[in-house]
């Protein structure tokens, strides 16, 4: 059991919703009168939400049953996106809803986290920035620089993001997965 006084940034806690939350943020606060208390911010685990609550000193929260287990992104297909374990070659697969926003990010062999609750993956966290190949733009016109103008490309995951005019269809790119965003095209040796 953790109480409020073990709380920390990235804490995972089970609310009274057996719902597994983890703490983005919090404060705790003396008042010159009356007891302490603690305000929080709380990302739930399973649907993403952001929740703020404060709690009095001393209560009690459950541990969840979470774990991180590093997977490789192996392919989709019509019942969803399948992972494996490379040490037990175990393999699970999760549907669209449960990657959200990181199925643009996920290429074949792509080594990512996955978060299981209670023996079931619940998200997936993808690298900081992945390489992506982009499969259509409108062509570069000599004499474009750098320091130009912008164009939208679509890469191999059918993400678009927004690159100088001087990428060309087949150019890998870097992009970061925070952001969504063009960093730097890179060079395959």
């Amino acid at each position: 059991m953790y109480e409020t006084a073990d709380f920390k940034k990235g804490l995972k806690v089970l609310l009274e919703d057996n719902h597994p939350y983890t703490i983005v943020d919090f404060q705790h606060v003396k008042p010159g009168k009356g007891n302490q208390f603690t305000r929080t911010k709380l990302r739930n685990l399973i649907t993403g939400q952001l929740l703020e609550k404060t709690y009095k000193s001393g209560e009690k929260f459950g541990v969840p049953n979470v774990e991180n287990k590093e997977m490789t992104f192996l392919y989709v297909d019509d019942s969803g996106y399948n992972f494996m374990d490379q040490t037990s070659f175990e393999q699970i697969c999760m549907h669209k809803d449960d990657i959200g926003e990181s199925s643009h990010y996920l290429t074949e062999n792509l080594v990512v986290n996955i978060l299981i609750f209670n023996e079931r993956a619940i998200s997936v966290e993808v690298p900081k920035a992945v390489h992506l190949k982009v499969v259509k733009t409108d062509p570069g016109v000599r004499g474009n620089t750098v320091t130009g103008g912008t164009k939208p490309a679509t890469l191999e995951t059918s993400l678009v993001v927004t690159v100088p005019l001087h990428i060309n269809e087949g150019d890998v790119l870097r992009v970061d997965t925070s952001t969504g965003e063009y960093v730097e095209r890179v060079s395959i040796r």
